[in-house]
């Protein structure tokens, strides 16, 4: 999402972004990145500060969940410290060098990705969006279902025991219970098979599952 109101910056960093195939949301205000925001999810977010409406610290204070490169003609240290106090992951002044931001940019993405999904070969969970991917295909799973295989991911070298399983689900899902937590295994098994061959859970008989190494 790119925040700025001054309309040739807007454009300077639109083309730049779409000219690396980057997907761009736009806003020319706090108020308009906030309304967009209620309904769309970005990667990343660029903000100016001095914006018309909510300016930009206003802004960082309200969606410092996404991470946020602050792009401001402001270079007095003490903005800087401010913006990153408030939740903002990075801070570049203006004029600002294209090379230097793209690569900034890339670091962000890099770092929220890391922190924001688990991965196991071919398997990708995406916790921000509650999505599991299987080489890349996006796998339709209930709540419960997404619950079972995130904790087994979380767990990659151990052996879950069936009880413990139980209680890491208890706060996504209450009506799961031994005997439907093995339907439960059974279809997120059937459901990563439409996209691979590998089997990737395994049983461990009379006490719990594990992913298969």
């Amino acid at each position: 999402m790119i925040v700025e109101d001054e309309t040739s910056i807007h454009g300077i960093l639109k083309d730049l972004l779409e000219e690396e195939n980057y997907d761009t949301i736009n806003a020319y205000s706090g108020t308009e990145a906030l309304m967009l925001l209620e309904k769309k999810s970005p990667d990343l977010i660029l903000l100016d500060l001095m914006l018309p409406g909510l300016n930009g610290e206003a802004v960082i204070e309200r969606a410092n969940h996404i991470p946020i490169i602050v792009l401001s003609a402001k270079v007095d240290p003490e903005n800087k410290v401010e913006c990153l106090l408030k939740g903002a992951n990075d801070y570049i002044t203006k004029p600002f060098d294209r090379d230097e931001l793209l690569a900034r940019i890339k670091v962000q993405l890099r770092m929220n990705d890391k922190n924001n999904s688990l991965e196991y070969k071919d398997l990708k969970l995406v916790k921000d969006n509650h999505t599991l991917l299987v080489k890349g295909k996006k796998v339709n799973l209930t709540k419960t279902e997404y619950a079972i295989i995130k904790q087994l991911l979380l767990n990659v070298k151990s052996v879950v025991t069936k009880s413990k399983l139980l209680d890491l689900i208890a706060a996504d899902t209450e009506d799961c219970n031994e005997d439907s937590l093995r339907v439960h295994m059974s279809n997120i098994r059937r459901k990563i098979r439409l996209y691979s061959e590998e089997e990737y859970i395994e049983s461990i008989w009379g006490v719990g599952f594990k992913i298969k190494e």
